[in-house]
């Protein structure tokens, strides 16, 4: 039922609690996360949105306070992300910064930082919010290890993509199919927990 445009939560079935907004103004990770929530039975709906994105060394944190941002503007069911690449060497850096580095120097920047470093050891870390306007937030992280590629290879994915590679594994996540990715990825990872909790709620 919809009072004003809003719908309430408790009086949807759980068929159509299972369609959820993902509140994000990075087209690619939308694509990516719908295909993910397909595969688990969830219609995910783009809702571009640029939430308040505290500062903070947490994504759990950070996840959680642009959901409860989001969810103050639109009464409705939806999931908020923040990803961050953390680089061992770099001792976590950009982690939860990621977005702004990317958008500042990029992967070169990275590769750069890292030069002939022999340790390249890195993981992605996803933090998955999901709320409603009768639901107390639930945050679901996923992680997926592997190392900095010498260089930047392929044209799939974003971000970072380009140059990180899975453990035993000589592709970087933007030379494998989509397919591939949603199989290793922390946002597959993520959206699994958060497909397992909503069909047992």
């Amino acid at each position: 039922m919809r009072k004003g445009g809003v719908i309430e939560i408790d009086s949807v079935s759980h068929a159509q609690r299972k369609e959820i907004f993902f509140t994000t103004t990075n087209l690619g990770k939308f694509k990516e996360a719908a295909l993910l929530a397909e595969e688990h039975g969830i219609t995910l709906k783009h809702l571009s949105f640029r939430a308040v994105e505290i500062q903070s060394d947490s994504l759990t944190e950070i996840a959680k306070h642009s959901l409860l941002d989001a969810l103050n503007k639109h009464k409705v069911p939806m999931v908020v992300e923040d990803a961050g690449l953390f680089v061992e060497v770099l001792k976590g850096f950009p982690g939860p910064y990621s977005a702004y580095i990317y958008h500042t120097i990029g992967f070169q920047g990275i590769l750069k930082m890292m030069g002939e470093i022999g340790d390249r050891r890195a993981h992605f870390l996803s933090a998955v919010a999901y709320g409603s306007p009768r639901t107390e937030p639930m945050i679901f992280t996923g992680r997926v290890d592997g190392i900095i590629a010498t260089d930047s290879r392929g044209k799939g994915g974003f971000g970072f993509d380009p140059i990180f590679q899975l453990q035993d594994e000589s592709r970087t996540f933007a030379e494998i199919t989509s397919e591939e990715k949603n199989r290793y990825s922390h946002r597959a990872i993520a959206f699994k927990k958060l497909a397992d909790w909503l069909s047992e709620t």
